[in-house]
Formats: C-alpha cells, sequence, structure tokens
C-alpha cells in the first residue's frame, strides 16, 4: 500500500513537471512589429508619414517604445509607438530622387526584456515649380533699346533647378523679344510709346522649371520713363553681412542698371572703413557687371583682438549724379597661419635632424681616426725594442785620410776619419714598450667603442624620430615637442672631453635633403617646398 502512494506521488510530480516545461516552450520573446502594407514607410517631401508600431511576446504586457538611433528635427514618437514625421524639401533633388532615412526602434517591458527594429524611410523627390515673386516695372525709353534682366531674387527656384523663360505668343508687343536667359529687349515705336503714356502695358510670360518642365506664370509691368531716375544695384548673394576667417576669400558680383539705359551710368566704386582692403578688390567685368574679390592676409586682425569688423559702401551715379549704394558688412575672424606654422615645425624637425646627421659624421671621422691609432699601436707593440750595445777592449784609434792623394800639402781634398782597432761586442734587448712608448692600447680600445656606442644610439634615436615625424600633422601634435627636446639631449655628449671631438669642427659635406635622407631613410621634405640639393 505504501509503495502505490509512493508510486503515484512520483506520478503526479512528473506530469506537473512536464507541464512546466511545456508552458517554458510556449512563452515567446519579446519582438517588435513593423506595420506590413507595402508602403507605409515611402515619403514625399512635404507630405507627412505616420505609422504605429507593435510587440508581441515577453513577460510583460506594459510596452514603452522610443527611438534609439536617428532621430531627426520634426520627428515625434510616443511611448506607445506612434511615428509622425513631415520631411522637409530639401532631402531629395533632381539628381538623387529618393533618400533612405536609418532609424533604430526599441520596445522594453517592466520584466526588462526589450527588442528592436531597424526601419528605413525613403524619402522621394517632389518637384516645387519655379516662384516668381514681385517684379520692378521695366521702364523703357523712345528710340533706345530697352533692356530688362531678371535677377535671381525676382525669379527663382526653391529646388535649384535651371530655369528657362519662355514668351506668350499673343502677349509679346511687336519688336520685343524675351531671351532664354530672361533678358527682354524692346524698341519702341513712336505709337507703342505713346500707348504706353496713357496706360502702362502688362506683358504675361512663362517660366519653366527643368528637367521637370514645371510652369510658372510672371507678369511685367512696362511704364515710358518720364523722369531722370537713379540707377540699381544688384548684389549676388544679397545678404548685408558676412563673416570669414583670415587668409579666405569673399566674392560678391554686383549688377547695375539704369531705367534709362545702362549707357547713364558713370560711376560705380566703395568706401571702406578700414584703409587696408584695397581698391583693386573691385574688378570691372563688363559696364554694368562688377565683381568684388577680397582676400584677408594672416596680418589683418592685430592680436589680441579676435575678430574685426569692417563696412564697405558701395555706390553708382548716373549721368545727372542720381545715386544707390550698398552697405556691405564684413567679419574677419582672428585665424592661424597653419602654413606658417607647419613651416616653423618643419625648420625645427630638419635642424635637428641636420645636427644629428652632422654628430654623426663627426663621430665617423674619429672612429677612422681611433681605428688608425688602434692599429698603429698594436703595430708598434710588436716592433718596438731597446737596442743596448757596449765595446769592448779599444787597441787604438789613428786618424784616417780617405779619398785623395796627399802630394800637395796645401790641397785637403781628403777626408779624415777615425779608425777602431780592437774588438766591439753588440747586444740586442727586446723591451715590451707599448705602455712606455706611445698610447695605451686599452685606452684606444675604451674610446672606439664608446664612440660606436653613442654613433649607433644617435642612429637609431635618429631614425625613430625622422620616421615618426615625418608628416607634418604628425609634428602638430604636443608630443612633437617632448619629442624633440628628448632627442636634443640625447645628443648632448657628456664624454666630448674623453672623445677628443673638436669643438669647431666643420662639416665639410653640404647638409643637404639628400645627404640626411641617405643616413636617416625616413627624413621627408616640407611638401610644396624644393629639396635642397
Amino acid at each position: 500500500m505504501v509503495l502505490t502512494v509512493r508510486r503515484l506521488l512520483l506520478l503526479i510530480a512528473g506530469i506537473l513537471w512536464r507541464v512546466g516545461c511545456v508552458g517554458q516552450d510556449i512563452a515567446k520573446p519579446l519582438q517588435l512589429l513593423i506595420p506590413s502594407q507595402g508602403d507605409w514607410n515611402e515619403v514625399s517631401e512635404g507630405s507627412t508619414v505616420r505609422f504605429d508600431l507593435r510587440a508581441t511576446g515577453g513577460k510583460d504586457d506594459a510596452l514603452y517604445f522610443s527611438l534609439a538611433q536617428g532621430r531627426l528635427d520634426g520627428m515625434q514618437f510616443d511611448s506607445t509607438g506612434r511615428f509622425t514625421w513631415k520631411p522637409g524639401f530639401d532631402w531629395a533633388d533632381r539628381i538623387q530622387l529618393t533618400k533612405v532615412v536609418p532609424l533604430l526602434f526599441e520596445v522594453r517591458n517592466k520584466s526588462g526584456e526589450s527588442a528592436t527594429q531597424t526601419v528605413e524611410l525613403k524619402v522621394m523627390h517632389v518637384n516645387r515649380p519655379p516662384v516668381v515673386n514681385e517684379l520692378r516695372p521695366f521702364y523703357v525709353r523712345y528710340r533706345t533699346q530697352n533692356v530688362y534682366k531678371f535677377d535671381k531674387e525676382q525669379v527663382l527656384d526653391e529646388d535649384g533647378d535651371p530655369l528657362v523663360f519662355i514668351p506668350i505668343a499673343d502677349q509679346m508687343p511687336e519688336g520685343a523679344k524675351l531671351s532664354a536667359q530672361g533678358e527682354w529687349t524692346w524698341t519702341l515705336s513712336q505709337n507703342q510709346f505713346n500707348k504706353l503714356r496713357e496706360r502702362p502695358q502688362y506683358i504675361e510670360f512663362w517660366v519653366e522649371d527643368q528637367p521637370a518642365k514645371s510652369r510658372t506664370k510672371g507678369r511685367l509691368k512696362v511704364e515710358p520713363t518720364l523722369m531722370d531716375l537713379p540707377p540699381d544695384i544688384q548684389v549676388v548673394p544679397g545678404d548685408a553681412r558676412y563673416k570669414i576667417r583670415e587668409n579666405a576669400s569673399v566674392s560678391l558680383k554686383f549688377y547695375l542698371s539704369d531705367p534709362n539705359g545702362d549707357d547713364d551710368i558713370s560711376t560705380f566704386a566703395f568706401l571702406a572703413d578700414n584703409q587696408d582692403i584695397p581698391r583693386n578688390a573691385l574688378v570691372r567685368n563688363t559696364p554694368n557687371q562688377y565683381e568684388f574679390i577680397w582676400k584677408p592676409g594672416y596680418e589683418f586682425v592685430k592680436d589680441p583682438y579676435d575678430s574685426l569688423q569692417a563696412t564697405l559702401t558701395f555706390y553708382v551715379l548716373d549721368k545727372a549724379q542720381n545715386r544707390d549704394e550698398r552697405k556691405i558688412t564684413i567679419t574677419v575672424i582672428n585665424a592661424v597661419n597653419e602654413e606658417a606654422k607647419d613651416r616653423y615645425l618643419y625648420t625645427q624637425y630638419r635642424q635637428v635632424m641636420t645636427t644629428a646627421w652632422s654628430l654623426i659624421e663627426q663621430m665617423a671621422e674619429k672612429e677612422e681616426e681611433l681605428k688608425y691609432s688602434y692599429r698603429k699601436a698594436k703595430k708598434g707593440k710588436r716592433n718596438r725594442s731597446v737596442a743596448n750595445a757596449s765595446l769592448g777592449a779599444v787597441t787604438g784609434v789613428t786618424p784616417a785620410i780617405t779619398g785623395a792623394s796627399t802630394s800637395v800639402p796645401t790641397q785637403r781634398t781628403g777626408r779624415i776619419i777615425s779608425s777602431v782597432g780592437g774588438t766591439a761586442v753588440l747586444t740586442m734587448g727586446t723591451l715590451e714598450a707599448t705602455e712606455v712608448v706611445g698610447k695605451s692600447m686599452k685606452d684606444l680600445l675604451d674610446r672606439y667603442n664608446y664612440v660606436l656606442g653613442k654613433k649607433s644610439e644617435i642612429q637609431n634615436k635618429g631614425d625613430v624620430f625622422a620616421r615618426e615625424f615625418a608628416l607634418k600633422s604628425s609634428r602638430r601634435g604636443n608630443d612633437f615637442v617632448k619629442r624633440l627636446d628628448d632627442f636634443r639631449a640625447s645628443m648632448s655628449l657628456s664624454g666630448l672631453v674623453a672623445l677628443e671631438l673638436d669643438a669647431g669642427w666643420q662639416n665639410k659635406k653640404e647638409p643637404t635633403d639628400k645627404a640626411i635622407k641617405r643616413v636617416f631613410k625616413d627624413f621627408a621634405v616640407l611638401e610644396g617646398e624644393e629639396s635642397r640639393q
């Protein structure tokens, strides 16, 4: 009976364990779901995209959605998974019709589980038609070819597409022409001029962008000139304030026009409150088109100022001294002369490499000198000896005349020498006299080894320094000055006296880049600088 109950309990426990395992297998992990519609992630410029994200699985139903990466201005995504965004018209263009925006969404629950999903939004280009703003009137004169040009502020395309001007045939007066570039030309007859005096005329035309060929209609008012109107200045770009750095250029284009005819313009110039701005910065291209190009140097803003502001007044005068002007303010920011700084750092780099090269050349000469002295001392140890000679018993010393006859006593044509009679004994004794005569071989060998070791050390450090700071970008770092001082310190020989190096030694070789590079293979020349040969 007891055995039967025990078996029954074991059977029930097994069933419960299996049920628990099955429950665990049934539980699914947290997963982020995206919409299933085919075009849910596509949006046109200027339109709004909306979608909702959902999640399945997980141990908890309390979900929190967030945008982990890729958030842009204007995007709205709340914790419930609702996304809204309206992209502007500057995302794509006529060349790149579609642009992909990647986003990373994330969902979490209170149990700590999380899941992520990458979504790619496709922003499609939308072409906008040209914009025709309010046009200034076209003032015409009698018996004169009148010319009217549209400026970029009056007629423009916000997408940056090329524009073509198309005349409307039934709107064009006789003799008037409109070019594709937007230039009106019209020489009026007397009847046409008289009609304009009675009532101004409006001429309509089309502006078409390319290649989309979207059109916008423009309307130009034509009036006769009854008085001498002042000329007009158009500046491109049309900003009144500019901010540039030293050694950067500012370029402005000026288009002059006069309602009474462009030939009525007499003078165009500028005045500046800073005398360092040259007058030749204003260049005349045509009688009614000028260009201002100015590049302030690194000395324009003096220390300790961070910037300097200059105001320029451009003015135009017609023959009747009517005047129009435009004021332009340019702020120049103090900048570091990177080119001069690079040259200064390179000069330090080359000077220390020249010093190392010269020192190696000097130690190479000293090495040859010590080699020669060592060989000479070693050879003298084998050959040098001291000879001792002693004379034995001398039997007599008598004079002798040699070489000439003695028949004529008054003429001394012979030589008188002494002759030694008897026996003489000569003895030779060898003496190891190296330490007595000449220099010490041990001292020469020590100095030779020191020179050789110091030369090898400078060679190795010079190779590393030349290779590590060969590029100007590496010399701009803060580590360059410290490494430069360390390399100079390594060339300060404390044993100059022991090495017997001449402080006034002059190198017979010219320190050219080629000579330095022969010793230090990784030595580099400053970019743009001619190599010293």
